[in-house]
């Protein structure tokens, strides 16, 4: 894990030694080790070099090696005999299959969450949506990605369905790894996608479980009103991907 790709990584460690201790260290370094995955800190195809982790948390090997079998279990990363374990490296397919997947519980979540919603639990989706609004303001891909998955992981939890809510703990971790949510490589309107997210709260605010069923189905499998550049480009043209864009000032 000398590449750098991984310096930010490295450093994670070395700020993070101090704070472990002895009582449920696996689990530490597991969420340690996931949120280097998800925030690109460990890269595609890298190896987890579970000895230098220990040495450089300052803990023993097993805790690590406990870390890295939960991670391989979730699809995070892939053991390959006798070299190790390694980064997964998502393919287009990948994230159409998660598509699939969250598509219908997103659907299912949105009906059942008109059914429970509470002054409280509304407030709690708005802010989120702020958060979103902040993040465009702030260019910050990282922070708006945040925001989108703790709000559709918040509309699970409305739901009242608590096999819908672990099912969603479960796939989340993929989804962040694939980019099935908020995808930073996303070619459009940032502002326009915050937007789209305070629409959804207002279809589950009106209480009409089919519209808000169906807005979250399209909106989980690509089919929203927010278009995406990268889907009408011509095959072969190439292109950077653009910074959130400061929102513009609404209109009274």
């Amino acid at each position: 894990m000398a590449s750098n790709a991984s310096a930010g990584f490295v450093s994670t460690l070395a700020t993070n030694k101090d704070r472990f201790r002895k009582t449920l260290i696996s689990d530490q370094v597991y969420d340690l080790l996931r949120q280097a995955v998800v925030d690109g800190d460990l890269a595609p195809n890298e190896r987890v070099v579970e000895s230098e982790i220990a040495r450089r948390l300052g803990v023993s090997q097993a805790p690590v090696r406990e870390a890295v079998k939960r991670l391989a279990r979730e699809g995070l990363l892939m053991h390959v005999p006798r070299r190790g374990h390694f980064v997964v490296e998502i393919s287009s397919k990948d994230a159409e299959y998660a598509r699939q997947v969250r598509e219908p519980m997103e659907r299912l979540a949105a009906q059942l969450a008109t059914e429970h919603l509470t002054d409280d639990s509304l407030r709690e989706l708005d802010a989120l949506v702020e958060r979103m609004h902040a993040a465009v303001a702030a260019h910050d891909v990282s922070r708006f990605r945040d925001a989108d998955i703790e709000f559709h992981a918040l509309v699970s939890q409305i739901s009242g369905n608590p096999f819908l809510a672990r099912m969603w703990e479960v796939i989340e971790p993929s989804l962040r790894t694939l980019r099935a949510i908020s995808d930073p490589l996303f070619d459009g309107d940032w502002s326009a996608m915050a937007d789209e997210h305070g629409r959804l709260v207002e279809l589950l605010r009106s209480g009409d479980a089919g519209k808000a069923a169906a807005a979250f189905a399209d909106h989980a499998a690509g089919r929203g009103p927010v278009p995406d550049a990268r889907m009408t480009r011509a095959p072969g043209a190439t292109g950077k991907a653009k910074k959130p864009r400061k929102a513009a000032a609404k209109k009274p």
